[in-house]
């Protein structure tokens, strides 16, 4: 909670002790100061922090206070009597007001994301790409262009200015509420919530240039969800580029204020049988896969000049990256053949295209979460679903059969990774939204189970640890420690590539 909405919070319960406690005859003073107060607070919140559809409640309980206070205190006629069951509603739906706004601030905070741990500060700059020589399929209209926004998060000289909030384009924010069933204003908060980078500050001069991570969000997220792990790999010195893969976001804003929501999900139907739907997941994984090589080019052009920015000549492209999350995992390893990119990290992502290539020959690190990695487990050890299982999973024994196979191939994968130099883990009570910066956004996620029973911040601190462990041992020839072995300081991390 923020300070001043807590002490507004804070001075309202005060205010209905006050009105519950004092006598009739004496509250008038008091209740009417202490309201003043109540108002001056919501002012300074307002003007400070800013309001928020959460403390609305609150926000008229505050006036409802003033009012009935001031006309109290200022009119010259004795106190008029109003019955008890009148005043004892009154005071039920006050106190549940409160309550539920304490529900609500606590359940939808204006949060605050880990500080980076390296050494630099950092810097922020957003691109518009548009690709020239790709149709863009995902579109109704199906007449445009591929077009792409890629936020770029770099080290920089020093941190000048207002720190650059983590969502710039306010308007997707209902859009990211639809994608979760929930009302439009659910996550309207998170326009008050600051990242820890600068807009357009120039590039740190302590090195030459920086090697370059390409990022990939999963099916229906955002860029801005991966804010953390981007901040903190650009604080120890990379240029981290998180390419929003347009249409397979829940929303993207144009400079032009044009928004594109997801239409991905429409290539998947419930009705469809297994190999319908994985190569529906190929063909989407083949344009995400383009993204990432598109994004490369213009990243070569940004390099030489031919695109204006900060980065001109400051990018290291001999030592080029790829992490992703989800299918956006899948995306990192499927990118990761490209020749220009030597290593790469899938966050928890089941992957595509399976047999459309032979096995990448190439480190790379597979971080999966717990409920993920048991999936995994049953394959190796060729378990089969009983009947119940099936029906409590609303699957059929054909379709995970199918399912298995892959997995199999997956696994067959992940051990070639792992003989050049990769590695298999998993972290102990995560699940798959653990490894976003959606684990911040609310407590009740961890108890509707859709972040793991790990605290957030643990979480973000192992994952970011071995992401940049792993960089620093294949893109700067240092690091590596947290690759060899399990590691004390992480008892959490578990090492599976053995069990392969």
């Amino acid at each position: 909670m923020r300070l001043f909405e807590l002490l507004l919070l804070l001075s309202n319960i005060g205010l209905f002790a006050l009105t519950i406690l004092l006598k009739k005859g004496r509250r008038k003073i008091p209740v009417f100061v202490a309201s003043g107060i109540a108002t001056l607070l919501l002012v300074i919140h307002w003007t400070v922090e800013g309001n928020r559809v959460q403390l609305f409640f609150l926000y008229g309980i505050t006036i409802i206070f003033l009012a009935t206070s001031g006309y109290s205190f200022f009119k010259k006629t004795g106190p008029k009597k109003n019955s008890r069951f009148m005043m004892g509603s009154a005071y039920i739906t006050i106190a549940i007001m409160l309550v539920v706004t304490a529900a609500l601030m606590y359940a939808f905070p204006v949060f605050k994301l880990p500080e980076p741990t390296g050494e630099f500060k950092v810097g922020t700059q957003t691109f518009h790409f548009v690709d020239t020589k790709r149709e863009e399929t995902f579109d109704e209209a199906k007449d445009g262009k591929r077009e792409l926004m890629v936020q770029v998060w770099y080290p920089v000289q020093a941190g000048i200015g207002k720190r650059a909030l983590i969502v710039p384009d306010t308007q997707i924010l209902r859009y990211m509420a639809a994608e979760y069933g929930l009302p439009g204003f659910t996550f309207q908060h998170l326009k008050y919530v600051s990242s820890h980078a600068y807009s357009g500050a120039e590039v740190s001069s302590a090195q030459t240039s920086y090697p370059l991570i390409l990022a990939n969000p999963g099916n229906g997220s955002s860029r801005f969800l991966h804010t953390s792990q981007a901040e903190n790999l650009a604080s120890h010195g990379y240029i981290v580029a998180v390419i929003d893969h347009t249409y397979n976001t829940f929303a993207t804003e144009f400079p032009d204020g044009r928004i594109t929501t997801s239409t991905t999900n429409d290539l998947f139907s419930p009705d469809q049988d297994y190999r319908t739907s994985r190569g529906n997941r190929d063909e989407l994984g083949k344009v995400l896969t383009g993204d990432v090589a598109f994004a490369l080019d213009q990243f070569e052009l940004m390099q030489s000049g031919q695109i204006p920015s900060h980065l001109k000549g400051r990018i290291d492209l001999g030592h080029v990256g790829a992490f992703g999350h989800s299918i956006g995992g899948a995306t990192a390893y499927d990118a990761s053949y490209d020749p220009r990119i030597a290593v790469g990290i899938d966050l928890d992502g089941g992957l595509y295209r399976l047999r459309d290539r032979e096995g990448l020959r190439k480190p790379f690190l597979f971080i999966n979460s717990e409920s993920y990695t048991e999936k995994l487990k049953m394959v190796m050890d060729n378990r089969i679903y009983t009947d119940a299982e099936l029906n409590h999973m609303g699957s059929t024994r054909e379709w995970e059969d199918q399912v298995t196979e892959d997995k199999r191939l997956e696994l067959e994968r992940m051990r070639e990774t792992a003989e050049e130099g990769g590695q298999v883990l998993y972290i102990d009570d995560t699940e798959h939204l653990n490894f976003t910066d959606v684990q911040f956004i609310s407590p009740i996620f961890k108890m509707l189970g859709i972040t793991g029973k790990i605290a957030p911040e643990r979480a973000n601190s192992i994952i970011n640890a071995h992401m940049l462990d792993f960089f620093d041992m294949y893109l700067k020839n240092q690091g590596g420690i947290l690759m060899k072995e399990p590691d004390s300081r992480f008892p959490e991390v578990k090492f599976v590539t053995s069990q392969l």
